[in-house]
This record gives structure tokens, sequence and C-alpha cells, in this order.
């Protein structure tokens, strides 16, 4: 039995019932990852003591590399950008194109690959998918999930979205004879970012790209969180992925998360909130 969602095409939303996701395996993996993740601590934690030239201490991490989901860009980061770069950091914005995971994971590894230094690598809504798979970048030091997807191995973003019914706020439509889904525009400040102003939500409508849904669907390869530091922020009134989603996401990968009330654009509307757990990921507190 398949679960309608976001107003997508029938042909979209159907996923093979052994694919969805299973909550009940939930425990079994909160453990597992747990020891692992313990265990990369303590050889993280040795490696800088040993202070070699493959260590870098947390201290030194002043690189943020900054991903956007879909249905916007990279100038909603513009409050978060100011802050963190006052603050110190260097601050990359990766403009994703949206047409595919691999695009998007692609041109994440283009920023990657012309920072100095490790990187906090953080990602908004679907740009949380990015992260994961982008995430195994060499140079990324620990990861930050801003109201974003953290799939796993095998999994798509849109699994976890049908294991929640959609908001009656959210105005996702379904894709066009392209493959292009949209949102609609009468519902996008409620529905997606009902904390800013008309004017900044109308701004950040017009400047969104094109956003197609095969990404939705793409399975993660090798999920990056389950080898670096990982932090999550929570938005409790999110309307675009339901904070019961983020909720078991984060509790499954020991994700270190915070609560932050408000809409699924945290990073616009408290961007000093968001600003203060990349940093919490970049000083390994």
């Amino acid at each position: 039995m398949s679960i309608p969602l976001l107003c997508f095409s029938s042909h979209l939303c159907s996923v093979d019932q052994n694919k969805k996701i299973n909550i009940k395996t939930m425990k079994t993996q909160i453990v597992k990852n747990n020891i692992k993740k313990g265990l990369v601590a303590v050889a993280l934690t040795m490696t800088a003591l040993a202070g070699t030239s493959h260590g870098v201490s947390a201290q030194e991490v002043k690189n943020v590399v900054l991903v956007h989901g879909a249905f916007a860009d990279g100038s909603g980061f513009r409050a978060l950008y100011t802050i963190l770069t006052k603050k110190g950091y260097h601050v990359t914005v990766v403009q994703n194109p949206l047409t595919s995971l691999e695009d998007d994971v692609n041109a994440t590894k283009v920023v990657l690959d012309k920072q100095d230094g490790p990187v906090i690598l953080a990602g908004h809504s679907w740009g949380g998918a990015v992260i994961t798979e982008a995430g195994n970048h060499p140079k990324v030091a620990g990861l930050v999930y801003i109201a974003a997807f953290q799939p796993d191995n095998g999994e798509s973003a849109l699994q976890w979205l049908q294991t929640a019914p959609p908001a009656p706020e959210n105005g996702v439509l379904p894709p066009d004879d392209k493959g292009i889904v949209y949102y609609d525009q009468a519902k996008y400040h409620q529905g997606f970012c009902a904390d800013i102003s008309k004017a900044e939500a109308d701004f950040m409508y017009a400047s969104q790209g094109a956003f197609y849904a095969k990404g939705f669907t793409t399975p993660i390869t090798h999920a990056a969180w389950r080898d670096k530091p990982t932090y999550g922020l929570i938005a409790t009134e999110d309307k675009s992925i339901a904070p019961e989603i983020q909720h078991a996401m984060y509790k499954r990968s020991h994700t270190r998360v915070t609560e932050v009330k408000g809409s699924h654009v945290i990073f616009m509307s408290q961007p000093e909130k968001v600003a203060s757990v990349i940093i919490e990921a970049a000083q390994r507190k």
C-alpha cells in the first residue's frame, strides 16, 4: 500500500512496501550507530592529540559550506552568512542546480574541493540529502542538518516524507510534464516560510530554482552521518518536513539536536540560533 503525499502524482509517490521506512528497526540501528560513532569520536580525539598532519583540531575548523534546499536558492542564507563571517568563519554558499541528487552533490563537491582546510557542511531541507552524500568528502569535518532530510543508505527523501501526512498548509504541486515540482504561490508564505515577512517570502519565491522530482526518489549510496560528527536543528512549526519526521531521522542517527520554534526556514527567521549550532559543530563542543 502506498501513501499519497504532497499532491505528487501516483507514479512518483508509490513506493514498494519493502522499501518503506521501518520504524520498528530503528532501536537496533540506533545502538549500532551509537557504537560506531563512539569509535569514530575516540579515533578523532586520538588523532588530534597525536598532532599528525592528518588530524585537525576542532579549533582549526573555520570553513562553512551552506547547501540550500528545494523551492529556494542560496540567497536565503544571507543573514546566516553575515553572522558567521563576522565571527571569523569563511562561508561559501552552494547554488544547487536542483536537477538531480547527483548534480547537486557534484556542485557541492566542487565547492568543497576549493576550501582551504576542514569544513562544516550544513544543509537545509532537500540540502540534507545532498550533504548526506557529499559529506563523505575528505575535507568535511562535521555535518549540520537544518530542518533537513537525513536518509540512510538505500533510502530516499521521499520515503521519509511518506512516514507522516502532509500539513494542510503545504502547497507542493504535482510534477509538470518535464518532471519539475513547483510550490503553489498562494500557499508559499504560510506553508513554507510563515515567520518571515511577506516581502521576503515574495522574493524567495521569485528567486527559487526549478526542482526536478527525481531527486526526491533517488536513494543515498553512502550516508556520511554514519562516519562524521552530526548536528541537527528541528523546526518545531515546520509545515514542509513534519517535526516528527525530523525527530525520527535524528534519533536514529544519534544526531545532536537543537529544537527551534519556527517555520521551515529557521535559518532566515532565527539565523543566530542556527549559527550557534554551526559554531558548536566547528568547535566540536
